[in-house]
């Protein structure tokens, strides 16, 4: 297993790696909007969307992967009213792939953002 670390996104706020690779795979940690220098993103769900995901492709470009390596993630969100404005963000974001997904809606998220996403995905060349 190898720790994926990059500067390009925000650093973890707690006990844990940005992600993991093992296996062939690359597990991403659930990602908040937060800049790379770690300062929330201000704006609606989309734009904190926006963030989110743009942190999830640098963390997997470091980690030897991409976004059209992703076989399943997970969408946290605040308040399930903001599923379809989420959807649009996200679509752009992965374009014509769609990876296998689960979308929940929870009480409450770190830092009282509106939208986290984890990843798992595979090693380009693995």
């Amino acid at each position: 297993m190898d720790k994926v670390q990059t500067d390009r996104a925000p650093q973890a706020i707690g006990p844990y790696s940005q992600a993991v690779r093992a296996g062939g795979f690359v597990f991403v940690s659930g990602q908040i909007p937060l800049t790379a220098e770690g300062e929330p993103v201000t704006g609606g769900v989309e734009e904190q969307t926006r963030q989110v995901l743009t942190n999830l492709k640098e963390i997997l470009d470091a980690a030897g992967s991409g976004l059209e390596q992703v076989v399943k993630t997970t969408i946290f969100l605040k308040d399930m009213n903001h599923f379809q404005q989420v959807n649009e963000v996200y679509a752009r974001f992965f374009g014509e792939f769609r990876p296998a997904r689960a979308c929940v809606e929870v009480s409450r998220l770190p830092k009282d953002v509106s939208v986290e996403i984890e990843a798992v995905a595979l090693v380009k060349n693995s």
